[in-house]
This record gives structure tokens, sequence and C-alpha cells, in this order.
């Protein structure tokens, strides 16, 4: 009788051990979906705030400034070398972007109206006026010249 009890916990234990392994096990995939598809949209977001002007590495180890981008085949131009060696253009699809300094905008309208519709409740219904934002005015294009002249790194100068 002492025999049978024995085997009957052993076999209870080895399943519940299964159990949690199996249910661990399955915790992890999702957790590591999860992540994989921010990473994915982060990547997504950031290629896509790529504009003339950024600064941009590529995979392929290729530095330069974008000059122009086609969205329809989305492809950047690249310029690459200095005024004193030649410059030079290549076109790349915006995949093999590796490195920028594009900073992404994270827009979020719901936010925003929530944080109007609080200051408003804040301030007395005789005193509320419709928030306007002013920004500065902005040339529709940038000339490439002004935005080489804008993006120039200093020179560095070699130490002997």
């Amino acid at each position: 009788m002492l025999s049978n009890l024995l085997v009957d916990t052993t076999q209870i234990s080895t399943y519940v051990i299964l159990g949690v392994l199996i249910v661990a096990i399955i915790v992890m995939f999702v957790f590591s979906s999860r992540r994989r598809k921010k990473q994915e949209e982060d990547a997504k977001s950031l290629i896509d705030a790529v504009k003339p002007g950024n600064k941009v590495k590529t995979i392929g180890g290729i530095c330069g400034i974008v000059v122009e981008i086609d969205t329809e085949e989305n492809t950047f131009v690249l310029e690459t070398g200095t005024e004193q060696s030649g410059k030079c253009f290549i076109k790349f699809d915006k995949q093999a972007i590796y490195q920028t300094d594009a900073v992404v905008e994270k827009a979020a309208p719901a936010e925003e109206a929530k944080a109007e519709e609080v200051a408003e409740e804040a301030q007395p219904a005789e005193e509320a006026q419709p928030v306007v934002e002013e920004k500065p005015a902005e040339t529709a294009e940038t000339s490439t010249e002004e935005v080489k002249e804008e993006k120039k790194p200093a020179k560095k100068t070699k130490k002997n």
C-alpha cells in the first residue's frame, strides 16, 4: 500500500513539473514575440523618419548625408565624399539604413486632445480661450546647398 502511494506521488509530481515547464516555455515565446514586434515597429518608424539632411550609415558601412528620398521606390540618395576629394551620390534601398541621426516624432493625437481638455477644465469657463500654437515659418523646399552648409562637420586635424 505504501509502495502504491509512492508511485502515485512521483507520477503526479512528474506531471506537475512537465506542466510548469511547458507553461514557462509558452510564456517565453509570447513575450519574445511581443518584444520582437515592438523592435520591428521602432526600426520601421526610424527608417520612415529619415529626411533629407540626416546623416546615415548603411549596413555596408558607407556614411553620408541623405539628399533625396523616393517614397514610391522606397529608396534614398546618399551624398558621400567632400569638396576636396569629390562628392559622390549613391542610391540605396531604405532597408540598408543601419544608423541614423533622425529623430522619431511620436504623435499622439488622443493624448494631446486629453491634455487640452484637462487644460480647459482647469480654466474657468469665462476665461477659456482656444489654444493657438505658433510655428515658425519654414520654406517647403530646402536646397541641397543649404543642407550641406548646415550639416558640414568641423575638419579634424591629425596629430603627429
